[in-house]
């Protein structure tokens, strides 16, 4: 496991804390190794009902590692991106997210799999994809007009910009906004020991319902954007805006 995600296992809830603080919980290959084996073991685990994922009081997470990205971009399906993508899209138990501070690129995507998500007023949601010259990843070009409507999925897609936390719930991406900090885990814990104490047959068949054919489609979905995603990346577009960035002349995820 990476020594970057605490794992806790406690009151039938599986809580996954992405713990990089000096990297803004920038997610490393061995980080997503590490949830997706958790979320995956924790749909065969009858003791659990309910995942969480977090982050701190102040930071969810401020997306890829850039130079871990740029060193060993994501190989294909089998990559460990990839593997934790199939794992929240395809997880049985409710996935419940609490996120303060950033939210970039897939740490706002990840959440348009989960099932709660509980978010600071002053949180920081941003996909800037094409600030990077990549497109959608995560089944988002999906997902996120089937949530917002063509024109707000449009605007954050296309525009690339950062929302608030409020205004996340304003639009329907998160269920509540929150004052910052332990209130938002609070709110994620709670709502999850409230799922733990349900009948999990009525739970699990009640997501089921909820999620009916809209997985299948995400995961196709997924393996197209992946496939768009991989070429542009080795193009000159991306090559240039990840410099750009690398060299902090451009601070797309400011």
């Amino acid at each position: 496991m990476s020594q970057h995600l605490l794992i806790d296992r406690s009151d039938a809830v599986l809580t996954l804390t992405m713990n990089r603080a000096d990297k803004k919980n920038a997610l490393t290959r061995d980080m997503y190794s590490a949830m997706a084996e958790a979320i995956a073991s924790a749909q065969n685990d009858d003791s659990l009902r309910a995942v969480i994922i977090q982050g701190s009081e102040s930071c969810f997470t401020s997306g890829n590692d850039v130079s871990d990205f740029i060193n060993v971009p994501p190989s294909g399906p089998n990559s460990p991106v990839y593997d934790f993508l199939k794992a929240i899209c395809h997880a049985t138990k409710p996935l419940i997210a609490a996120v303060n501070g950033p939210a970039v690129g897939v740490g706002t995507t990840m959440l348009l799999h989960c099932d709660l998500v509980y978010v600071a007023v002053d949180a920081k949601l941003k996909m800037p994809f094409v600030n990077l010259g990549l497109c959608p990843e995560a089944g988002s070009s999906f997902l996120l007009p089937r949530l917002l409507g063509h024109l707000r999925a449009a605007e954050l897609l296309l525009l690339g910009e950062m929302i608030s936390g409020q205004r996340a719930a304003e639009i329907g991406l998160a269920n509540h906004a929150l004052p910052a900090g332990q209130p938002v885990l609070d709110a994620a814990r709670k709502a999850a020991l409230r799922i733990a104490e349900l009948p999990p047959s009525s739970i699990r068949l009640s997501k089921q319902l909820i999620k009916q054919g809209v997985t299948s489609v995400a995961d196709e979905v997924m393996e197209r954007e992946g496939e768009y995603f991989a070429s542009l990346l080795k193009g000159p577009e991306a090559r240039e805006a990840l410099t750009a960035f690398m060299e902090k002349r451009k601070p797309v995820f400011s």
